[in-house]
């Protein structure tokens, strides 16, 4: 209990001051991430660079663990709230059109910060991300297996939980891999080209 306490925010910001304050620490945490690595993300950096003293930093977040799990909660809001607003617009046109669409927005989450996301993926200790990652993935699947289940006549799987599962995880793999290796994909409309021939066809009651 004591360990999972050291991951939490101290205390919530209320006050205009104080969400800026928060919002500075969480950027400087990110900028120091992406440009120097998670093992030089130390505390004392990170409150020199967002311009607060270390005993600010410490009202807020008790320790670096915490500020982590604070910037990846926010992370995976971004990506979540791009996720979910594509998707809403991603129900006209044909079965194609629309499997496109779903997986553009798939692209566009994981193109939130992606060199931020990179270091989540590689560099932080499996145990401080991965809870909430898995909840981003069930997340992604209750938002394909709702787009699958408006398409349940038209489509070859019956079973509409493995199906989502099977595509969710099958663009995440791909657009993982993007963005840890090669990030100008997620803005390529070729790759989603591919990306939505592969879905395409897994969904094809022909196979075609």
């Amino acid at each position: 209990m004591a360990r999972r306490s050291q991951r939490l925010p101290r205390k919530l910001p209320k006050q205009g001051r104080a969400k800026a304050t928060v919002e500075a620490i969480l950027t400087a945490t990110a900028h120091i991430l992406v440009r120097q690595g998670f093992e030089a993300a130390n505390t004392n950096c990170i409150a020199e660079r967002a311009g607060v003293s270390i005993g600010s930093l410490y009202q807020y977040f008790p320790s670096k663990d915490a500020l982590i799990a604070a910037l990846l909660e926010r992370h995976v809001a971004e990506m979540l709230a791009v996720a979910e607003d594509g998707i809403a617009r991603a129900m006209g046109g044909s079965m194609r059109q629309r499997a496109r669409e779903m997986v553009r927005v798939m692209l566009a989450a994981h193109a939130v910060e992606p060199r931020l996301h990179r270091v989540f993926m590689e560099e932080i200790p499996y145990a401080n991300r991965i809870q909430r990652l898995e909840e981003l993935e069930r997340m992604f699947e209750e938002l394909a297996r709702i787009a699958l289940e408006r398409e349940r006549g038209t489509i070859r799987p019956r079973n509409l939980d493995i199906a989502a599962f099977v595509l969710v995880q099958t663009v995440e793999a791909l657009t993982h891999a993007a963005a840890l290796h090669r990030p100008e994909f997620l803005n390529s409309e070729e790759f989603l080209d591919e990306t939505t021939e592969l879905i395409v066809r897994y969904l094809a009651r022909d196979g075609a």
